[in-house]
């Protein structure tokens, strides 16, 4: 009887154990999908939602949704935001995005302009790609998707299209937004709640669609190895990241100017001391802020440069020549002397970040008062690929 119970146990063991192995292999072959989006009110968003519930309806992929850019957008706050690095690591990708004049986005055509490395290294040749998006009135949707598949055939992506899948069960009583090209919802038409009902349906059988194609063509695609080791802007990544070196989100001008101008291959930046929308150590030195604060906020100051940097480039600083010029300005009194030892936070970090291409010329003074109540402004020049 022992020996039946044991035998008993064991052979439960070992159908538990191969149900897990069977499990986790499955799981290992489902297709991985971004749904990539930009919304403005959460249109895009709602139709990312449905197309990732029909990617995942038969067990076949998972899909992951996030977004291009940062939104204040209660609703649209949570969602991760994408690199154009991990672009090539999906299975397939379905892009959406607002429809705009007849066009994508500004913020979906930002995010593309990134992915030249992406392009001349062949990075997302015959990877399955689909689109959907947000129409506000319907006119101009054609357009809008065709500009969407002419960007994505320049990087010999698979497209996918919708064709006229779900049309027998639509209500044709009401403007809905099926199209051959993919699925879009008609935003702006208030007469119903939007997305329809059968626009949902019509997102997630596109969805369901995507994933099957997806799924049969995992493992096809010679995707070219790039070792990260020798890409020089994973090198820099790398050499941030273990330097502890974060760079905030790009300051959003507070006038009628930019964060950078590029002129030939010099780039001019001009920042002062902003942290999470908040001035950083505000005020005067010897007054309202000590040394150490302003060194601080010189800190804080010179990151929000190199994070205007970064876009100047696309986000590859491996682009960055020489740091030509820094000129630190400081909210001091008028008989104070040490600005250069303030400034040499943002010297220092300079050099840290690019090494021989960041030492540089520099200038420093001191002001009565600086825009906005910040303990320091600083101006940069940068030389660029």
């Amino acid at each position: 009887m022992y020996i039946k119970f044991r035998m008993k146990k064991l052979s439960s063991l070992f159908i538990l154990i191969l149900l897990l192995n069977i499990t986790n292999i499955m799981a290992q072959n489902k297709a991985n999908i971004l749904v990539l989006i930009h919304s403005d009110n959460g249109g895009t968003y709602e139709m990312a939602k449905e197309l990732a519930k029909g990617i995942e309806s038969e067990n076949n992929a998972t899909a992951i949704i996030k977004q291009v850019k940062d939104s204040q957008n209660p609703k649209l706050k949570s969602i991760p935001v994408a690199t154009v690095d991990e672009l090539p690591t999906y299975d397939g990708i379905a892009f959406g995005s607002p429809v705009y004049f007849g066009n994508i986005s500004t913020g979906m055509s930002e995010f593309l302009s990134k992915t030249v490395n992406l392009w001349t290294s062949h990075s997302l040749e015959g990877m399955p790609a689909t689109v959907f998006m947000s129409a506000g009135s319907g006119a101009g949707k054609e357009l809008a998707l065709q500009s969407f598949w002419n960007s994505l055939a320049v990087h010999g992506m698979v497209l996918v299209s919708n064709g006229i899948r779900g049309y027998e069960g639509m209500n044709k009583s009401i403007p809905q937004g099926n199209t051959v090209l993919g699925t879009t919802t008609m935003a702006s038409l208030k007469d119903v709640e939007r997305p329809t009902k059968d626009e949902r349906q019509l997102a997630q059988l596109q969805g369901r669609n995507f994933a099957k194609v997806t799924s049969a063509l995992k493992g096809t695609l010679h995707k070219q190895e790039i070792a990260v080791s020798e890409n020089p802007k994973n090198l820099f990544n790398q050499t941030l990241k273990e330097k502890n070196i974060i760079l905030p989100q790009v300051p959003k001008p507070a006038g009628n100017y930019k964060p950078f101008v590029r002129s030939g291959n010099l780039v001019f930046i001009n920042q002062v001391a902003l942290k999470d929308g908040k001035i950083f150590n505000p005020g005067k030195l010897g007054a309202e802020v000590n040394e150490q604060q302003v060194k601080d906020a010189t800190k804080v100051t010179m990151l929000n440069v190199l994070s205007v940097l970064n876009e100047a480039v696309g986000g590859d600083l491996s682009k960055v020549k020489q740091c030509v010029q820094l000129t630190g300005i400081f909210n001091t009194k008028d008989d104070y002397t040490n600005h250069a030892g303030l400034m040499n936070t943002a010297s220092d970090l300079t050099v840290e970040v690019f090494g021989e291409k960041g030492k540089h010329a520099r200038a420093t003074l001191g002001a009565s008062s600086i825009p906005v109540n910040s303990s320091v402004e600083i101006q940069a020049i940068f030389e660029v690929e």
